[in-house]
């Protein structure tokens, strides 16, 4: 199944370079089919206010719409500025949030269990 790339903001803020198609087939398989868009600071915003109740943009938001269909939003802007506490580029960054958020998809919550598999992920991808 397809990996549906958009962009609701200006500029391509190091999205290119990362392989985006690649990483969703580890972590996620063929058969699944996601929708990745990449928003900025206010669609992020309303997103999480409207489904998390928080008041302020998100890193990165999955919806699962299916067993085997989801949608992602990614804020490129939040993964430059957490990118210094990670110490890793923005561009790496937009990466483990995009793996962070395919876990989520598969059903994994926080804990160790996620944690070990997106060290596996970010090891795979060289996002160290």
């Amino acid at each position: 199944m397809p990996l549906s790339i958009s962009a609701t903001l200006k500029g391509n803020l190091f999205m290119r370079g990362l392989p985006f198609h690649n990483m969703k087939k580890a972590v996620l398989g063929d058969r699944y089919s996601l929708s990745l868009v990449f928003a900025g600071n206010a669609r992020s915003r309303a997103l999480n206010k409207k489904y998390r109740g928080k008041d302020k943009p998100a890193n990165v938001l999955s919806f699962p719409l299916g067993a085997s269909e989801g949608e992602m939003f990614l804020n490129p802007l939040c993964a430059k500025k957490d990118a210094p506490s990670f110490g890793v580029t923005p561009q790496k960054m937009l990466g483990i949030l995009f793996i962070h958020g395919m876990l989520h998809l598969k059903g994994m919550r926080h804990g160790s269990t996620m944690e070990r598999a997106e060290k596996k992920f970010r090891k795979r991808f060289s996002l160290f």
